[in-house]
């Protein structure tokens, strides 16, 4: 994966996802809180809800592999552990440079 921030050539995702359920290789995860289309520093943040006790966690755009309107879904590249177990999200740190090196570095892997 060239830019982890950015989407896909293959995924269409100029339209609002917010409200999608975020479907992980081996399962749902949630919905999408929030979505950003900026050019090489794009996300997703995906409200959990029950599944991680209403932790919210962001992924990176290079991580989408699909988005199905038709269904309301984001299909992510990545299992639900691993999600689990990414960097904790914190809302004031989607632009701090550090946060986005370490969150790029864990799913650039």
């Amino acid at each position: 994966m060239t830019d982890v921030w950015t989407y896909r050539e293959t995924v269409v995702a100029p339209e609002n996802v917010v409200g999608y359920h975020v479907e992980a290789t081996d399962g749902s995860i949630g919905k999408v809180d929030e979505a950003t289309y900026d050019a090489g520093s794009s996300y997703i943040v995906v409200d959990t809800g029950p599944w991680i006790l209403g932790k919210k966690v962001m992924l990176p755009a290079g991580v989408v592999e699909g988005v199905d309107h038709e269904n309301e879904q984001v299909i992510v590249s990545r299992t639900k552990g691993e999600i689990k177990s990414s960097p904790e999200f914190d809302d004031s740190l989607t632009d701090d440079h550090d946060y986005r090196t370490r969150l790029g570095s864990y799913y650039g892997r």
